[in-house]
């Protein structure tokens, strides 16, 4: 990997308060990386200390091979895009653009070429002249991400950056992001809660948690086999069955049937987990033959969602599953009814077992 961006056992602290803690990370040149997970786990200390913003309690911050864990923040030619968008109301869109330039004393002819090029990348050439109150939630944003890029920055760091925009804005704004950030090959680091978002921006995600890093790598890997029960709850809905490892490959729910799995622990497991749209719901009795697993429970719950309805089928034993089935009016929940018992089956190959 071609190291840009090494974070070497950083730590931040408040007081007795670890908000961060012994944290390695390193991102090649070009790479856009996520850091995930919840409110309060450190992903926007650890952005602000890439910053500058938040000095390193210890540890060190190094960008393009320079060690810039002391140098201020206006040193480190590093474009931010805030929460807030953080625009001056009272500025016109090129004005807002071009500040960043100005501070930096570039000549006034450098400046206009720059705001000109910096706006045309995120197709607001024609809104030059508003202000900020004139545009839109995606506008405004898009506005953001110009005046970050014009300093043409070594860095680029976004901070929940469509948090603010509603669900068909920020579907469409990331898709916008990305491609800008993979035709101008910007090394990103971007700090979100929302996995969908991380899962379709970023080369590889680092999940958070209290402070930690519980593990990284890119989407599929954090998806398929996530680390631990954290990581693949918050990396989309996943079905847990509780209970133990009783052999090679087999898990004995608790209370309830021995249940065979494709991978071997690599150490203690009390978890079973897979994905719902893994799952399939039969009548009861109707088995899918070798190689998968199949308990017995009845319906609980039918939840309409658009393109799938998801099934919570209470097992024999009293936990509950959960199927995301197509939504197709023929086959999604045939012969299936609140209260018919049922069969909850999947593959041996996507159960994981996890501590």
């Amino acid at each position: 990997m071609d190291t840009y961006i090494n974070f070497q056992a950083v730590e931040k602290r408040y007081g007795s308060f670890q908000a961060v803690s012994s944290f390695d990370l390193i991102i090649a040149k070009g790479e856009m990386v996520a850091l995930l997970g919840p409110s309060g786990c450190g992903k926007t200390t650890t952005l602000r200390m890439l910053a500058g913003f938040v000095p390193v309690t210890s540890g060190r911050v190094h960008v393009g091979g320079r060690d810039v864990t002391q140098v201020p923040p206006y040193r480190r030619n590093i474009g931010m895009v805030f929460q807030g968008y953080a625009l001056f109301p009272h500025m016109t869109v090129e004005k807002n653009v071009a500040f960043g330039l100005e501070m930096r004393g570039l000549a006034a002819d450098e400046i206009g070429r720059r705001v000109k090029e910096s706006l045309a990348r995120v197709r607001l050439e024609r809104f030059a002249d508003r202000l900020p109150k004139q545009l839109s939630g995606g506008q405004q944003q898009r506005v953001a991400l110009a005046r970050a890029m014009a300093i043409n920055p070594d860095v680029l760091l976004l901070d929940e950056p469509l948090s603010a925009l509603d669900a068909r804005l920020r579907h469409e704004v990331r898709a916008e992001i990305r491609q800008l950030q993979r035709e101008l090959g910007l090394t990103t680091l971007l700090v979100t809660h929302d996995q969908d978002e991380a899962l379709s921006m970023a080369d590889r995600l680092v999940v958070m948690n209290k402070g930690c890093v519980e593990q990284v790598g890119t989407p599929s890997q954090l998806y398929e086999r996530p680390a631990n029960r954290f990581v693949a709850e918050f990396m989309g809905k996943s079905n847990f069955l509780d209970g133990s490892i009783e052999g090679p490959g087999m898990f004995r729910v608790q209370g309830g049937p021995l249940l065979a799995c494709a991978e071997r622990s690599a150490g203690p497991a009390s978890c079973l987990s897979f994905r719902p749209e893994r799952t399939h719901v039969a009548a009861a009795g109707q088995a899918r033959g070798d190689g998968h697993n199949a308990l017995e429970g009845t319906v609980a719950l039918f939840t309409y969602l658009g393109p799938v309805i998801e099934c919570q089928v209470r097992v024999d034993g009293g936990q509950v599953i959960s199927a995301l089935l197509p939504n197709s009016a023929q086959t999604a929940t045939q012969g299936l009814e609140l209260g018919s018992r049922v069969q909850v089956s999947w593959n041996a190959s996507d159960s994981r077992l996890l501590a």
